[in-house]
């Protein structure tokens, strides 16, 4: 055997040796922390986003859940396609290494949305004319420090223009970050009262019915990406058509056409999630204290309170389970309808997509028992070159769950039965999870009004 190729065989197998003798001390000193793979994320930035550094002193029986813990807070960035790691045990120092494969951060998003608020609701309806359209410019890890730029151009049934930028950091201690941005809101058609839980639409031929501006800007204390609090202004003008005030007068509050306001929001989020995408295991909360002051006497100030909390875990093997509930209550001397927003929008009893449930106050609860069908980390597709793009994750779930909500409605609850009533669903279905977060849900649901049917979302539903 040549001199030189022992030479490197016995190297080879000392650095073997080394790496894979085990941690025998009782604790250990992180040495180094390395990162391959980040070709655009600065190694700065995903530094401070875990909760080691080199210098600690840490149990050794502790290492491997330290080092996951770590794992799965940077693929929580929602930066990275997968994220893996290795570390190497010498004399008590431990070196860690995380690899990574980066997303596509620059990409336009073509818009063709239905103006509804679900598919449902619009598969109802089937009008065509019912259509957003445009694109979607959305520049994520700008300068590779996990900033976001968006920018959105829309037009259609409803017109938007948005602008937003996002800078995680703003402290040498990377623990404040901050946001503004500014939208400009038209529509052709106006949600202008609800009738037996479900909204009645003014389309005006020429101009629109209502138009919106928002300029907001927020504080963002970061404990780390599972943990922080913010503070958030926003300012907002709209005014509605005259006709519009001649079919609800109560649309704003004193029969007025144009109001502003401005809105100050605390906030705080502990995300303890194993995935932001599709969870399964951990938990999360979120409390939201808001007052909002009118000017030159539009409205009433309101004072928004709300919080939600869902807990996750594994159950047995494959199985999981989770339950969770949201509250929210708005107190104000004087109601206006425009406000007057409840249960079906973000918030949702599933087997209700179709109707509607204003009031001010609502409570909503939910469980769900998962089986995880099929879990494949990444089809390779060989036509294609890029990395970011040819390994596509593919996960199927099978659900049942049943939900239960109630709105309390005091001022819009005539002609709206499903006020002030208790509403309860159930239903099993089928969840789709892919690359680029991507949810998926197909569900049959059946309510207590004994209404049936199949429902499509894409988002998680809790």
């Amino acid at each position: 055997m040549p001199l030189r190729v022992a030479f490197f065989l016995c190297f080879f197998l000392l650095c073997r040796s080394l790496a894979a003798q085990p941690c025998d001390s009782a604790t250990v000193v992180i040495d180094s922390i390395r990162f391959s793979g980040n070709e655009v994320s600065k190694a700065r930035m995903l530094l401070f986003e875990l909760n080691i550094s080199p210098g600690d002193t840490i149990q050794a029986d502790q290492l491997d859940e330290r080092v996951e813990d770590n794992r799965k807070r940077l693929f929580n960035l929602r930066l990275f396609h997968e994220v893996g790691y290795t570390y190497t045990c010498y004399e008590g120092r431990v070196a860690v290494l995380y690899t990574m494969q980066e997303r596509f951060y620059l990409y336009p998003i073509p818009i063709f949305d239905l103006a509804d608020r679900n598919f449902n609701a619009w598969l109802e309806r089937r009008d065509w004319g019912r259509v957003d359209y445009g694109i979607n410019l959305i520049r994520r890890n700008f300068r590779g420090r996990n900033e976001e730029v968006r920018m959105r151009i829309q037009q259609g049934f409803n017109k938007r223009l948005e602008f937003t930028y996002r800078v995680p950091y703003i402290s040498r201690a990377h623990k404040l970050g901050i946001d503004f941005g500014i939208a400009d809101y038209r529509s052709r058609a106006i949600d202008y009262r609800t009738s037996n839980n479900r909204q009645r639409f003014f389309v005006q031929d020429q101009g629109v019915p209502i138009q919106r501006t928002v300029l907001t800007t927020g504080l963002i204390h970061r404990q780390s990406v599972q943990r922080q609090e913010g503070l958030r202004l926003t300012y907002v003008q709209e005014g509605v058509s005259d006709t519009v005030l001649a079919l609800n007068p109560e649309y704003y509050n004193y029969s007025t056409q144009e109001r502003q306001y401005m809105r100050l929001e605390l906030s705080k989020v502990v995300n303890l999630r194993n995935s932001f995408i599709y969870p399964l295991t951990g938990s999360y909360f979120e409390a939201i204290a808001a007052q909002t002051f009118f000017m030159g006497g539009s409205g009433s100030p309101i004072t928004t309170l709300r919080a939600k909390y869902v807990n996750y875990r594994n159950i047995s093997g494959k199985y999981y389970y989770f339950v969770g509930g949201e509250a929210q209550t708005r107190l104000s001397r004087r109601y206006a309808y425009a406000d007057n927003v409840a249960l079906g929008f973000r918030s949702l009893v599933r087997g209700y997509e179709l109707q509607v449930v204003g009031g001010q106050h609502f409570g909503l609860f939910k469980q769900g028992l998962t089986r995880e069908l099929f879990q494949h980390k990444g089809v390779h597709l060989k036509f294609i070159r890029s990395p970011k793009f040819n390994k596509v994750p593919l996960a199927l779930y099978a659900n049942a769950f049943t939900d239960a909500g109630y709105a309390s409605d005091n001022v819009f609850e005539k002609g709206n039965p499903l006020a002030n009533r208790l509403l309860l669903g159930a239903g099993a279905g089928l969840h789709l999870v892919t690359f680029y977060d991507f949810v998926f849900r197909a569900e049959y649901t059946i309510n207590r009004e004994g209404a049936k049917g199949f429902y499509f979302s894409g988002r998680f539903p809790f």
